[in-house]
């Protein structure tokens, strides 16, 4: 599921919301009101129930051949993780996809990693089904992968030289182990 040219998404569980207001996020870092949206090149991230915990890393400008091999595989170019217990999750979700306008939206992050707009957006009709969450991976050449914990495997990759991302990893297990990557205890 990918947006069409000039468009942006936005996925949900809902497939009955009719407009969006811009709003503050709960776990928001910054205090604007914002209606939040992907574009094809992120929208793999949200492939996803939304409180699922996923580490996500792929190979950019700057990947070295080692930290590709180690973390992602030999010919891997991304990879997502979850962890066993939101697998039946991952496979249940009914998720949505919604189609708006891109130029309502301006981009959020260095480098984008969303769009945003600071007024009410309507979708442009009624929102998609994303299906089969594994295949839509599979289709991408996305490799999804299950583990016990997401934290040995996040802690390397934001060491490393991959592009990453962690979205809701404050649902994830707790941390095993002596100490983090800054040393301190866990």
């Amino acid at each position: 599921m990918r947006p069409d040219p000039g468009t942006v998404l936005h996925f949900s569980e809902d497939p009955t919301i009719r407009t969006f207001a811009p709003h503050v996020a709960r776990t928001a870092q910054v205090p604007d009101p914002w209606v939040w949206a992907v574009d094809g090149e992120n929208v793999p991230s949200y492939w996803f129930p939304r409180q699922c915990p996923r580490a996500m890393a792929w190979v950019g400008p700057q990947t070295t051949a080692v930290d590709a091999d180690r973390l992602l595989g030999p010919g891997a170019r991304r990879v997502h993780v979850i962890e066993y217990g939101w697998l039946e999750a991952f496979r249940r979700v009914e998720l949505w996809a919604y189609a708006f306008d891109a130029a309502d939206f301006v981009p959020h992050g260095t480098p984008p990693s969303a769009m945003v707009a600071d007024h009410r957006v309507t979708p442009l009709g009624p929102p998609r089904p994303v299906g089969d969450l594994v295949a839509a991976h599979a289709d991408a050449g996305i490799q999804l992968r299950v583990v016990t914990e997401l934290w040995s495997w996040w802690e390397a990759v934001i060491a490393s030289s991959l592009r990453f991302s962690g979205i809701r990893l404050r649902n994830a297990r707790p941390r095993v182990g002596p100490a983090s990557v800054t040393g301190r205890p866990r």
